[in-house]
């Protein structure tokens, strides 16, 4: 009996097949990997081809994948992983130069973090810096980021992190609201997709049934919000201080959180990401008072990079 000789598999087919078993539906996978839909259809179509199999039922809410689907779903993730080392080892000899991408939440990006990189330029002149304040689709292992800056521990363990600095927060205000008498407050807070957080669940006890004006997901809309005068308001020291809000006194004990960068370990040799990080270590370890405490450092700004991880 005469075999046949098995088809090569396009590693572009895995990775659309992927996109399409994460996202569930055509439109969502194209808008992940910027194609047309009929691109997303063509690419699953033509895996299926290859290996025979069908891999998705294509039913009118959405693609869902078969019991074949399911069953080499691992082993494409394992090829992603591959192609993903296999392309940070080929990135590792290049020159101080080129794009990196920075995922960092919004509560550190506008008023502290874009200033002072500003500052820092000459550090990193052929290095295009890509920020995205948009932390739950910027993964470090996927390589929707190089580094990435997230507040608390990640638990992540095939990623570097390193302990950058302790972000504190305050109760603020305009003046003008902070002459109110604490029962006449009414209160700035997160949207629900935010009420994790160790600093938004403080405020809710807070509150103690007082009312909430208006309530956000990003901390920059609060701070606006907070600077118009429709209340009071948890942010970061540095984000609030920055835009002449007041602190309220009282004995109030909001919860910190900690301040983490990530990064894979793939591409600490790749030598325009080791600049940016070296650089966010330098940043925050001189700015540390400031970010914990509203306290502003020293003028002078250390030119020294130290090792990253």
């Amino acid at each position: 009996m005469q075999q046949t000789t098995p088809q090569t598999i396009q590693w572009e087919d895995i990775r659309y097949f992927l996109a399409l078993a994460r996202h569930g539906s055509l439109s969502a996978a194209a808008r992940a990997l910027q194609v047309e839909h009929s691109t997303v259809s063509r690419r699953v179509a033509a895996l299926e081809e290859t290996v025979q199999l069908q891999l998705f039922d294509r039913l009118p809410r959405g693609w869902q994948l078969t019991v074949d689907g399911h069953a080499l779903l691992p082993y494409a993730e394992r090829v992603e992983r591959e192609m993903l080392s296999f392309s940070r080892a080929t990135l590792s000899t290049t020159a101080v130069g080129g794009a990196v991408r920075l995922s960092a939440p919004s509560s550190l990006t506008n008023t502290f973090l874009i200033p002072r990189l500003a500052s820092q330029r000459a550090r990193w002149p052929l290095i295009e810096l890509y920020l995205s304040d948009d932390i739950r689709s910027a993964d470090p292992f996927y390589r929707d980021a190089d580094l990435a800056i997230r507040l608390g521990r990640p638990q992540d363990a095939s990623l570097a992190i390193r302990r950058l600095a302790v972000l504190g927060y305050g109760l603020y205000a305009t003046p003008e609201h902070a002459k109110k008498s604490p029962e006449h407050w009414c209160f700035i807070g997160a949207s629900d997709n935010l009420h994790h957080a160790p600093e938004q669940q403080w405020l809710e006890a807070f509150s103690n049934g007082r009312r909430f004006a208006l309530r956000c997901n990003r901390s920059a809309g609060r701070l606006e919000a907070a600077a118009a005068g429709l209340g009071v308001a948890v942010l970061p020291h540095c984000m609030a201080r920055a835009a002449g809000l007041v602190t309220l006194t009282g004995d109030f004990d909001i919860p910190s959180r900690e301040i983490w960068l990530l990064i894979h370990p793939d591409a600490r040799r790749i030598p325009r990401i080791q600049v940016i990080a070296d650089l966010l270590i330098d940043l925050f370890t001189h700015h540390a008072r400031l970010l914990e405490e509203g306290v502003p450092p020293p003028d002078l700004f250390s030119e020294n990079v130290g090792e990253a991880f």
